[in-house]
């Protein structure tokens, strides 16, 4: 293994683009790493400037754990949720990691699988037919049964519940509270999300059990990824891995360990802060970057592009 926790970010960056370049195809897998390098980050700042209402009448600090909380009303838990769904799902991305990352990639042969399911990647850029989103999508609804597998698109009715709550959405997609009119922590009732099938509430498509829905475009991309890995196997594969933690490692990490070693050209290449290691039976074919994942890929989008 080649650990280059020492180097600058201008060296693990020339590493990269080494890598990227001797590569016939490149899959990334990306985790909630890459949207915290990217600003998409659940306290702090962003927390306090929409959720500060909450905070002071519930306690939690983080929009993570909002999630959790009980709420009074169905009515209020909404408020909470749409707020959280814009934010993460539909407002601009603060940082450049995303769009660094296909500044690196774009006139390579690549595939995308991620866990993140606050639609970044496309916001940025990448095709979509070169994504698997495994776990979701925050602007998708699905019964929460579900009676059918379907998802359906909610920007819209999202919008219309900010707005029941006092806020009007800018241009660039940012909330503003309305002039003269005090935000509430209640959207109306009768914006509630229900399945237009069955009438039962519905709730966001993010897989948490056995009622997650696997629509038609989930499948479609699904079967994209595997024809994409079974028909590259034999060639020069690098799998970069980037911010992807221990929480759900059997969906990238696991696979693209047992893929490495496997294939009998495949290399491996982690950029993640504090999580950058792989098992003794992948290290001859690893490379590991224990290092903040904007920076090198702000530095290697530099290198590449160096006008810029």
């Amino acid at each position: 293994m080649q650990d280059i926790v020492s180097h600058t970010n201008e060296e693990r960056a020339s590493v990269l683009l080494e890598e990227i370049r001797r590569a016939d195809a490149v899959i990334a897998g990306a985790g909630a790493g890459m949207s915290s390098a990217a600003g998409f980050t659940y306290a702090g700042v962003r927390f306090r400037e929409y959720f500060a209402d909450f905070e002071k009448k519930y306690g939690f600090h983080d929009m993570y754990s909002g999630g959790f909380n009980a709420f009074e009303s169905t009515e209020e838990q909404w408020a909470y949720m749409s707020r959280f769904i814009w934010i993460n799902r539909y407002m601009n991305i603060p940082g450049k990691a995303y769009a660094n990352l296909l500044s690196v990639l774009e006139d390579k042969d690549f595939f995308v699988i991620t866990t993140n399911v606050d639609h970044c990647f496309q916001k940025s850029g990448f095709p979509k037919e070169r994504l698997f989103y495994t776990q979701g999508d925050f602007g998708l609804f699905q019964c929460s049964k579900p009676c059918k597998k379907l998802t359906y698109d909610n920007k819209n009715v999202i919008a219309q519940m900010l707005f029941s709550q006092g806020y009007d959405i800018a241009e660039n997609g940012s909330l503003q509270e309305r002039e003269g009119r005090p935000v509430r922590m209640q959207t109306d009732a009768e914006l509630i999300p229900r399945c237009p099938c069955c009438g039962r509430e519905m709730t966001m498509n993010l897989r948490g059990d056995d009622r997650f829905v696997e629509d038609k475009g989930w499948k479609e991309a699904c079967g994209r990824y595997e024809t994409y890995i079974e028909s590259r196997k034999k060639r020069r594969l690098l799998f970069l891995e980037l911010g992807v933690g221990y929480n759900t490692p059997g969906i990238i990490k696991v696979p693209f360990w047992r893929m490495t070693a496997s294939f009998p050209d495949a290399r491996f290449l982690t950029i993640n802060l504090g999580e950058a290691g792989v098992p003794d039976w992948v290290s001859p074919k690893a490379i590991c970057m224990d290092a903040d994942i904007a920076a090198v890929l702000q530095a290697a989008a530099e290198l590449k592009h160096p006008a810029l």
